[in-house]
């Protein structure tokens, strides 16, 4: 199983919308680059407590990562970040 497809399994166990859940996979150099995109309600829930869920997250990547003498990185992203043009606000009449 690859670092992709051990960070989708790992997050949508335990998200609540895994539909939303997107991930783009870069290598540079020997250093994996995981981008997690989730909705803004998962947010907490996968980043949990004082960061402890994905702390525990990227400890496991690191751990199947350095099986093949990699680095990884994993970065999350809110699904706001990628479409922030649905908060803008109407203007008051």
């Amino acid at each position: 199983m690859g670092l992709r497809e051990l960070t989708e399994y790992l997050v949508k166990s335990l998200a609540d919308h895994p539909d939303e859940v997107e991930i783009a996979e870069r290598e540079e150099d020997d250093t994996v680059l995981i981008e997690l995109k989730i909705s803004q309600e998962d947010l907490g829930k996968i980043i949990g407590k004082n960061g402890n869920t994905i702390n525990a997250i990227r400890t496991v990547l690191q751990t199947a990562a350095s099986s093949g003498k990699k680095r990884a990185r994993l970065e999350v992203l809110g699904q706001a970040e990628v479409s922030e043009d649905k908060d803008e606000e109407e203007p008051e009449a």
